[in-house]
C-alpha cells in the first residue's frame, strides 16, 4: 500500500497517524533529504524524526534520526528441533536460565567478563575496532559489561515456533549504554554545530552534521562501532541462549542451529537511490532490497515475521521493522492491568506482573494489519508463535 502524502514524504501505512505524517513533512523540508522521506506501515511518533521512517540524505547526516540506541535489532535463530521435541518440558526453567545468563533491565551489566568462552574473542575484536578508528569510550569505562545484556522497554528474549512446527530462537536489542552515550555525545553537538553557524531548524532534534567535516568524520566512525556493538551484542546474547537452551534440550550446543539472521532497524549507511549516492538513515525500518532476509517481530503475545526483501525502489528498498505503537506507555498503563496482560499470553511462559502492561499487545497495532501493508515490500517466509518470553522492565 504507497500513498503520496506530498512530493516529500511517500506512506506505506494504513495506520499512520496525522501528527506522524507532520513529522515527516518537517523532516523532508531539510534541504538535503532526496528524494523523499519514506514512512512504514508501523509508523508513529518519534524524538525529532518519527520512529518507522527512511530518510535519504545528501551530504548530511541527523543524529537524532538515527537515534539513541544505535544499531538497534533483531536476531533469529532457527535450529533442526520441532514442537514434538520441547512438547512436556518446563519452560519456566527454560526462562528462569535465560534470566540467569542473561543481564536484564537498563543499568544491568555483567558481573564477569569471564562467563562464557566466547565473550573474550568478542571484546577482544571491538577493542581493536575502537582503538583503530580512534573511538572515545571514556564516557563508558565498563562497556564491556555491558555486551550480552539485554536492557529493557521493548527489548526481549523469545523462543518460538513457526508454521511448519520449527522451534526458533529470537531476540530484540541494541548497543546498551555505551551506544546511548555515543549518540547522545553527536546529537548534542550537531545541536552545537547548527547553533554555531546560526542554522535554523524546525524541530532540535533535526540538527544535522556535514560531510567533509572533522565533526561528521568522527561522528560515522563511532556511529559504526556503535553499529558493530550492536551486531555483536545480539550474537553474544544468541550464543547464550543458545548454550541454556542445549542444556534445557540435553543436547550438544553445537548442533542446535541451522540459520541465523541478524539484522539492524536503527542505523545509517551508504546507498544508492533515485540514481544518486546517499546517506540512508532507517529509524525504526530494516533492509528490504531483493532478497535480504529480515526480522519483523509483533509485539509480546502477537506473531513475528521473518521476511524476504523484494527491493520495492519506492520504499526506498525498506520495510517496518515491528508492529509500532498505539498508545504511550503511560496511556498503556491507564487502560489496562496485569490481568489484561496474562489474558493476551494465556500460553505463554513470562513473568506475570505490572511491569510490562506497558508491554501489552493492544498498545501496538495490529501486527497482521502491519504485514498486510507491507506486502509489496517483503516476502514472509514464515510466521512464529511464542513459547516462551523474557524481558527487561
Amino acid at each position: 500500500m504507497q500513498q503520496l502524502v506530498d512530493e516529500n514524504v511517500v506512506n506505506f501505512g494504513s495506520q499512520v497517524d496525522a501528527a506522524t505524517i507532520e513529522q515527516a513533512k518537517q523532516t523532508a523540508e531539510l534541504p538535503f533529504v532526496y528524494p523523499y522521506v519514506a514512512l512504514m506501515p508501523d509508523a508513529h511518533l518519534g524524538k525529532g524524526a518519527a520512529v518507522g521512517s527512511v530518510i535519504p540524505t545528501i551530504g548530511a547526516v541527523i543524529p537524532a534520526a538515527v537515534g539513541v540506541d544505535i544499531g538497534c535489532g533483531m536476531i533469529a535463530a532457527r535450529t533442526r528441533f520441532t514442537a514434538d521435541d520441547i512438547a512436556g518440558r518446563d519452560a519456566a526453567q527454560l526462562r528462569r536460565s535465560i534470566e540467569s545468563a542473561i543481564p536484564l533491565s537498563p543499568g544491568r551489566y555483567n558481573k564477569s567478563l569471564r562467563h562464557f568462552e566466547f565473550t573474550r574473542e568478542r571484546l577482544e575484536r571491538l577493542e581493536q575496532l575502537a582503538a583503530d578508528d580512534r573511538v572515545n569510550l571514556s564516557h563508558s569505562p565498563n562497556w564491556k559489561l555491558q555486551l550480552g545484556t539485554l536492557g529493557g522497554g521493548n527489548h526481549f528474549i523469545e523462543l518460538c515456533i513457526d508454521r511448519d512446527h520449527t522451534v526458533w530462537m529470537f531476540l530484540h536489542s541494541g548497543s546498551r549504554g555505551v551506544g546511548h552515550k555515543i549518540a547522545m555525545h553527536h546529537i548534542r553537538l550537531a545541536q552545537q554545530w547548527c547553533r554555531d553557524r546560526r542554522i535554523t531548524l524546525p524541530n532540535a532534534d533535526l540538527a544535522y552534521l556535514e560531510e567533509d567535516t572533522a565533526e561528521f568524520d568522527r561522528y560515522i566512525r563511532e556511529l559504526r562501532w556503535a553499529q558493530k556493538f550492536a551486531l555483536a551484542n545480539r550474537e553474544e546474547m544468541m550464543d547464550r541462549f543458545r548454550q541454556v537452551f542445549a542444556r534445557w534440550m540435553r543436547a550438544d550446543p553445537e548442533d542446535v542451529e541451522v540459520e541465523r539472521i541478524n539484522t539492524h532497524h536503527n542505523y545509517t549507511q551508504p546507498e544508492h537511490h533515485a540514481d544518486t549516492d546517499v546517506w540512508l538513515t532507517r529509524k525504526g525500518a530494516i533492509n528490504a532490497h531483493r532478497g535480504v532476509m529480515g526480522v519483523i517481530p509483533g509485539s509480546m503475545g502477537t506473531r513475528s515475521y521473518i521476511v524476504r526483501g523484494k527491493g520495492n525502489s519506492a520504499s526506498l528498498c525498506s520495510a517496518p521493522h515491528g508492529a509500532g505503537r498505539r498508545f504511550s506507555r503511560s496511556e498503556a498503563r491507564r487502560r489496562f492491568t496485569a490481568a489484561d496482560l496474562a489474558k493476551r499470553m494465556n500460553g505463554i511462559e513470562y513473568r506475570h506482573g505490572e511491569a510490562w502492561v506497558d508491554e501489552i499487545p493492544d498498545a501496538y497495532k495490529p501486527i497482521d494489519i502491519v504485514m498486510e501493508d507491507s506486502k509489496d515490500l517483503v516476502e514472509v517466509v514464515t510466521h512464529l508463535r511464542q513459547v516462551v518470553n523474557v524481558k527487561g522492565t
